[in-house]
This record gives structure tokens, sequence and C-alpha cells, in this order.
């Protein structure tokens, strides 16, 4: 299609560049993948997760969603945490959100999106189960930037909840799960502080 041609070519380009730089590069990603990190985040176009932490292809396990969201009914995401978990030995686990999600936006202002919306009723639960909190926020931007760090810390709860992580943790797998904001504006990532591991169990 020629919509796409435009695609190709700019793979040409980043394939040739990598090349240059590193001869065997393609040939090592090939037979090796051993990343150290799984990213569940959001599918937001905005957000490209190996590149805002720097990192090439083969270093970073992802896994996306509308609103990173993990859900213990998921099969795709639980499948991915798994693999990550008890095939590639990930140590850490990072569950990043972004302000000016609009899936945040859509759950926080009950915004009808199609069949996304039986999706963001996660988000929307983490609204009503922190309702109190929103009481004094009167500026609708503020109340959105709040949801996204509650949303990410309740989702670091629920990787935390799964049978995968802790049994993991009960082995005695050096694991940690992290929440992560990551702010469009300046490009900067912020720890949410909410980081859990097997004492925490």
């Amino acid at each position: 299609m020629d919509r796409l041609k435009d695609l190709l070519k700019s793979n040409k380009t980043w394939a040739d560049k990598i090349v240059a730089s590193d001869p065997t590069f393609f040939k090592q990603l090939s037979e090796q993948q051993f990343p150290k990190y799984l990213w569940i985040g959001c599918s937001d176009s905005r957000v490209p997760a190996n590149q805002i932490v720097g990192l090439l292809p083969g270093e970073l396990f992802v896994h996306r969603n509308i609103a990173n969201v993990v859900v213990h009914t998921d099969l795709n995401c639980l499948s991915v945490v798994q693999f990550a978990v008890d095939v590639l030995g990930v140590r850490d686990i990072i569950v990043c959100g972004h302000y000016g999600c609009s899936g945040v936006r859509a759950a926080l202002m009950q915004e009808e999106v199609g069949i996304a919306d039986n999706w963001l009723r996660h988000v929307r639960d983490v609204y009503e189960m922190h309702n109190d909190e929103f009481t004094n926020l009167k500026d609708d931007n503020l109340r959105h930037q709040k949801l996204c760090e509650l949303n990410v810390k309740k989702q670091v709860i629920n990787v935390c909840q799964t049978s995968i992580v802790r049994d993991a943790w009960k082995r005695g797998h050096d694991l940690a799960v992290h929440g992560w904001i990551y702010d469009l504006k300046d490009g900067l990532l912020n720890d949410l502080s909410v980081t859990k591991t097997a004492k925490d169990l």
C-alpha cells in the first residue's frame, strides 16, 4: 500500500544506521533475548517505552494497553508477565502511566468511547475507591493528574496480587514491582515510590 511506503523506507534507514554503528547487532539480537525489565505501559503513541528509557531492542520486554491496566482476567497481560518472570527471569516490572492519558480522562469524565468503556471501567473503579481524595480538587487538570497517579499505584498492587508474582516471590525470585509516571510536557519519568518486593508479600 502506497501510504505505508514511508514506514518501510524509514525502517531501512534505521536498520542501516544500526548496522553502521554495530555490524553484529542484528545477528546477536536474533540469537538471544535477555531483557532485564518488563514494562507495562499505555498504548498511547506518545509514550514509546524503549526510547524514553534509552534502551535498544532486546533490552526491554513490553506490554501495552489503554491506560496501562492490569486485570486478573486479562490472559494477554498475564501471559506476558508469566513469560517475563518465569522464562526471561526479569527482576523488575515497571508499571508506567502518563499524564495526559486519554483513557484515564475518559474514565474520569465518564465519556463514552465505545467498547473501551468496559476496559476503562477499571480506571473508573480506582476513582470511586479514592473519591474522597478528589473532593477538594476543583481543577480538572489536577484531578486528571491525580487519577493517572492513583491508577498506576492500583495497577502495581494488581501485578503484585497475581499468582505469577506471588509464586515467584515464594520461591525466592529477586523481583520488584515499580510504579512510574511519564510527563509528556518534559519527557521525564517520575517514580511514584510504590515499589513492592517479596518482603511485602
